[in-house]
């Protein structure tokens, strides 16, 4: 079951890491493009070759149109697709300055009942984006500049959410099982021998 989680949490990170990609080279072009655009209107090119100028901007030389709204959708998303592979690793930030100093017992209960909090809040966070989805679904609400439904970005965000929902409660019932056996079944190298 471990793989399979394991396999199905970095799926979703590479696709969130493909989408940030796709999203970070278009973020270059769309600024350059305006950097170039500002270039081609300025007064020294305007001066030197209004018509290059002119023809350089009739065929698309600019900011690509709605960028920021693809970098919204994408970005939630990404965000949302690292989530497992994060859950599934202990990947999240953590002090442990004085958790450090408390016996194997402790630590395993208070593992347990971090796991269960983040299982719960990513089941509450899928549960209420699929509402979301729901909501811009029907009242068919479109992006400003692009017009694309508002959902679309919804759906895949809630895919997202859903798979981290599935590995963090996941994780709850192994950090569980471990607290009630005493035994390791997920070694994540947060665990030391005392």
């Amino acid at each position: 079951m471990h793989k399979l989680m394991l396999k199905l949490s970095r799926f979703m990170a590479a696709a969130g890491g493909f989408v940030l990609t796709l999203l970070i080279v278009l973020t270059c072009i769309s600024i350059s493009g305006r950097l170039l655009n500002g270039f081609f209107h300025g007064d020294l090119m305007q001066s030197l070759a209004p018509g290059f100028a002119e023809w350089m901007i009739a065929i698309g030389v600019g900011p690509i149109n709605g960028d920021f709204e693809l970098v919204e959708a994408g970005v939630a998303f990404a965000i949302f697709a690292f989530l497992p592979l994060c859950q599934i690793t202990s990947g999240h930030a953590s002090v442990d300055i004085l958790v450090d100093s408390f016996p194997r017992r402790v630590n395993s209960f208070l593992r347990m009942v971090t796991e269960i909090v983040f299982a719960a809040v990513l089941v509450l966070i899928a549960w209420r984006l699929e509402a979301g989805l729901v909501s811009k679904l029907n009242n068919g609400e479109t992006s400003f500049l692009l017009e694309f439904p508002i959902w679309w970005a919804y759906a895949a965000s809630l895919v997202a959410a859903v798979v981290a929902a599935i590995v963090g409660v996941y994780m709850g019932v192994v950090r569980t099982i471990e607290f009630l056996t005493g035994r390791i079944l997920v070694w994540d190298g947060l665990e030391t021998e005392q």
